[in-house]
C-alpha cells in the first residue's frame, strides 16, 4: 500500500554531514550518493544490501505502513509491529514565515531509531550512535529535527569534500612498518596546514573509514593506522605492548608531512582506548588532544590478567579472533563459531586455542611464559607511566561497560596526577555507548540517549587542536547519568565533590550463606559477630554472566558457597555516585584462592541486580609485583576496587553486598594451589572464612550523594 512516506524524498545526513538523497517505493529503497570527494550529488541507484549505515534502512521500509498509519497523539504510541514510542523533545522554527514546531518520538525497549513528526506527519528518521546521529528527512525541515545540535557557531563545519591520499606504509622504531591512510579536507587553501586526528585500530583500518573520515569534512587530517600484526601492516600483534612507542613513532611521522600544522590528536575505544592511552603516557610533546571511550584497561587490571587472576571468556575470545589471521574474526569474538561454555571449560588452559581454533596463538602463548608481573607486564601497564601524561583527555563510558575497570583505572591515573583538562561522562551506556533507553529490563530516561554524543567529541577537537574557545574546557569536569532517579548530573570531579564516602559494615549470626542466610548490611560495624565459612570447590565455579550488566543475581544466590550481606528495607531515597571499594578480612585453607565482590539492588519481589562486581586474586594482596601466597587459615586484609556506578536505590528497596570465590565467564577458577595457572590441572577444595567485628570490621564503602544535592 502506498503510504505518504513513500512519496517523499528524504535528505540523508550523517554525523551532520549532508550525504546524499532517499527514496522509499513499494519495492525497493534508493539512494543518490553525494560523492565524497567533490561534494556533487550523484544519481539514484537501488540501495546496496551492504551499504554500512547505522540507520536501518530496511527496517524502516518494510514497517513503512505502520508508522505511516500510526496516530502520533498523547505520550505513547504503540504501533502495529509492536514499537513502543514516547514523547520526547520539541523542535521550534520559522519556516516559509510560519513558527512550527516539532514532536520527536523516543523508540524504547530497542536500539533508537526515534521518529520526529509535525502536525501528526512523519518529518524524520533517527539513530543516534557514539559516531554522530544517522538522519534522513523532508527536505527543508532539517530545523525541526535534533540536526540543530551542529548549528553551533563555533563548531567545525562541514565544509569541504575528503582527498584519499592512500595508504603509506610508515616505519617504527624497530624498521617494522605499519599500513597507515591520511585524509585531506578537499578544497583547504593552499599552503594551509592542518591538525591531525589519529585511529589506531586492530579491527582493520578499512572497517569504519567513512566514519573517520568525517573529521576531514570538518577541517582536519585523519590517519587511520592498522597496529602492527594486523590487517596490512607489518609485524606481530603482541596484545597491549607496543603500543606506547608505536603511537610516539607515528605521531613523529604527521608531524613531519607537510599538511601538518604540529597539532595530533587521537580518538580510540576499547582496545583503541587503550591505544590512545597508552599513547597518553609516551608524553609526546604534540599529542595535543585525546578522546578516550571504553577503553581496555592494562591487562593485570582489566583484560589477561583481571585482578591478578587468569581472565577466561572476555579475553580468550578476542584473543582467539586475532589469531586465526591478521583479520579479527567477529564470529569467534561474538562467540557464534567457538562454544563459551566449551572454551573456558577445556583444561589445560595454556592450550585453549589449539582446542577451540585448531592452531596456537601467538599472544597466549606468550602470556603463559609470564605467569608473574615481571617487565613484560610493567610495559603492557600504562599507569607505570601516568607521570608523563600531560594531555587534554576526554574519558566516556558507562555503568554497562564491560571495560569499566579500563576507565576507571584511567582516570584514577590522571587524577593521581594532576592531569589539567581532564573530563569524564559516564552514561547509563553498555561497551557500545548511546545505544538504548532500555537495557536487560533496567529502563532510564528518554534522555539516557543523547544527541549531542559526537558533537562534543569533536567540541574537545576544535579546543585543543584548533583553538576554538568553545567553552568545553570550562564545563563542570563530571558528567553522570544517575540511573534509578533517571537524570544527568554534573559535578566538578569525579568521584562528585558532593559524595561523602560512607561505610557500610558485614554482619551476621555466623550463617550469611545464600539469600536466604542471616547476613546483614549495617551503618555501624558490630563488635562480636561471628565470621562465616563457605567451602570453595574450583570444579564447582559460579556461572553467572560475569558480564558488567544489570543481571538478576537471585539464583545464583541460592548457592552455599556465597555469603550475602543485605540492608534493611530503605525507608528513604538513597543515592551513589563514584568509584566504590570494599574492605574485606578473610582467611582460607588454601595456598592461594580468589575473592568477588558485588554490590546489587534489591527490589520488593527479591529480585538482586547486579551494579558493580569485581575479582581479585589472593597473592598479589600486596601488590602485583609483591605476590606472596598465603599461610592457610591466617586473616588477611584485601582493599578491593569496585567500578564505578551512579544509582538511586528506591524506597523499599535494599542494598547488598556479596562475597564468593568464583566468576567463570570473568576468570577461571583458581585452583587454590598456588601453581602456575596457565599449567597447573590439580584442584584442591577450600575452607573461605570472612571475618566481620571489631577487630575485622569488613565493609564496602560506598560514595552517597546527599539527596538535596540537583
Amino acid at each position: 500500500m502506498t503510504t505518504y512516506l513513500n512519496t517523499t524524498t528524504f535528505n540523508f545526513y550523517c554525523s551532520g554531514i549532508y550525504s546524499g538523497k532517499i527514496h522509499f517505493t513499494e519495492q525497493q529503497i534508493m539512494l543518490a550518493k553525494v560523492d565524497p570527494r567533490r561534494r556533487t550529488q550523484m544519481q539514484y541507484n537501488v540501495l546496496d544490501s551492504q551499504f554500512k549505515s547505522v540507520l536501518p534502512f530496511q527496517k524502516i521500509h518494510e514497517h513503512m505502513d505502520a508508522y505511516a498509519k500510526a496516530e502520533w497523539v498523547n505520550d505513547e504510541v504503540v504501533l502495529s509491529n509492536g514499537d513502543l514510542y514516547q514523547k520526547h523533545i520539541q523542535y521550534q522554527a520559522v519556516l516559509d514565515g510560519h513558527e512550527l514546531t516539532s514532536q520527536v518520538w523516543a523508540l524504547r525497549k530497542e536500539t533508537a531509531l526515534d521518529i520526529v513528526t509535525l502536525d501528526g506527519e512523519i518529518i524524520a528518521f533517527l539513530t543516534p550512535n557514539r559516531y554522530g546521529i544517522e538522519l534522513i528527512v523532508k527536505a527543508g525541515y532539517e530545523k525541526l529535527t535534533p540536526l540543530v545540535v551542529y548549528d553551533d557557531p563555533l563548531l567545525s563545519k562541514p565544509e569541504y569534500g575528503v582527498n584519499d591520499l592512500g595508504t603509506d606504509l610508515i616505519p617504527m622504531r624497530d624498521g617494522v612498518r605499519l599500513a597507515t591512510d591520511v585524509f585531506l579536507p578537499e578544497g583547504i587553501q593552499p599552503g594551509i596546514k592542518l591538525p591531525t586526528i589519529l585511529v589506531r585500530t586492530c579491527y582493520d583500518r578499512n572497517g569504519k573509514k567513512e566514519i573517520f573520515m568525517r573529521w576531514a569534512n570538518k577541517g582536519y587530517a585523519v590517519v587511520s593506522q592498522d597496529v602492527r600484526g594486523r590487517a596490512d601492516s607489518e609485524g606481530e600483534l603482541i596484545p597491549f605492548y607496543n603500543e606506547r612507542d608505536d603511537g610516539y613513532d607515528t605521531i613523529d611521522w604527521i608531524i613531519a608531512q607537510d599538511w601538518s600544522d604540529g597539532n595530533v590528536g587521537m580518538w580510540g575505544a576499547s582496545y583503541l582506548g587503550f591505544v590512545v592511552v597508552s599513547a597518553a603516557t609516551s608524553g609526546h610533546p604534540n599529542l595535543k588532544a585525546v578522546v578516550d571511550e571504553v577503553n581496555v584497561g592494562s591487562p593485570f587490571v582489566d583484560t589477561a590478567r583481571k585482578g591478578g587472576t587468569l581472565c577466561s571468556w572476555p579475553l580468550l575470545s578476542w584473543t582467539l579472533a586475532q589469531s586465526v589471521g591478521t583479520r579479527t574474526d567477529f564470529d569467534i569474538f561474538g562467540g557464534i563459531t567457538v562454544n563459551p561454555e566449551a572454551a573456558v571449560d577445556a583444561r589445560p588452559i595454556k592450550e585453549i586455542p589449539q582446542q577451540m581454533i585448531g592452531t596456537a596463538s601467538g599472544p597466549w602463548d606468550l602470556w603463559s611464559q609470564h605467569p608473574e608481573y615481571d617487565d613484560f607486564w610493567r610495559n603492557c601497564t600504562f599507569t607505570e607511566r601516568g607521570d608523563e601524561v600531560q594531555v587534554p583527555m576526554y574519558v566516556i563510558s558507562g555503568w554497562y561497560d564491560g571495560d569499566s575497570p579500563g576507565v576507571s583505572e584511567t582516570w584514577r591515573m590522571l587524577t593521581e596526577h594532576d592531569v589539567p583538562n581532564r573530563k569524564i561522562r559516564l552514561g547509563a551506556w553498555e561497551h557500545g555507548p548511546n545505544r538504548a533507553r532500555d537495557y536487560e529490563g533496567v529502563s532510564f530516561g528518554n534522555d539516557a540517549v543523547v544527541y549531542d554524543y559526537d558533537v562534543s567529541v569533536l567540541r574537545w577537537f576544535d579546543c585543543f587542536l584548533k583553538g576554538i574557545p568553545n567553552g568545553i574546557d570550562q564545563e563542570p569536569r563530571a558528567s553522570y547519568y544517575v540511573v534509578g532517579e533517571n537524570q544527568w548530573r554534573t559535578s566538578e570531579d569525579w568521584t562528585p565533590v558532593e559524595a561523602t564516602t560512607t561505610p557500610f559494615y558485614l554482619s551476621s549470626d555466623g550463617r550469611a550463606n545464600s539469600g536466604q542466610g542471616d547476613g546483614k548490611l549495617l551503618t555501624a560495624p558490630e563488635e562480636h559477630s561471628p565470621e562465616d565459612t563457605y567451602v570453595y570447590n574450583p570444579n564447582d565455579p559460579m556461572n553467572d554472566s560475569g558480564e558488567r550488566e544489570p543481571e538478576n543475581l537471585r539464583k545464583y544466590e541460592l548457592r552455599n558457597d556465597i555469603l550475602v550481606y543485605t540492608s534493611e528495607v530503605l525507608t528513604e531515597e538513597l543515592t551513589i555516585a563514584g568509584e566504590l571499594s570494599a574492605v574485606i578480612y578473610a582467611a582460607s585453607t588454601g595456598k592461594d584462592t580468589d575473592w568477588v565482590v558485588t554490590l546489587s539492588d534489591v527490589n520488593e519481589h527479591g529480585d538482586s541486580i547486579r551494579l558493580s562486581n569485581y575479582i581479585v586474586r589472593a597473592k598479589y594482596r600486596h601488590g602485583f609485583d609483591a605476590p606472596q601466597l598465603l599461610t592457610p587459615g591466617q586473616v588477611e586484609e584485601y582493599d578491593i576496587f569496585m567500578p564505578n556506578i551512579a544509582h538511586r536505590f528506591a524506597v523499599g528497596h535494599r542494598i547488598r553486598f556479596s562475597i564468593t570465590s568464583s566468576s567463570k565467564f570473568v576468570a577461571f577458577p583458581n585452583t587454590n594451589t598456588g601453581g602456575n595457572p596457565y599449567e597447573d590441572t590439580e584442584a584442591i577444595t577450600v575452607l573461605q572464612t570472612i571475618y566481620h567485628n571489631g577487630e575485622y570490621p569488613s565493609h564496602v564503602k560506598l560514595p552517597v550523594i546527599p539527596n538535596a544535592i540537583i
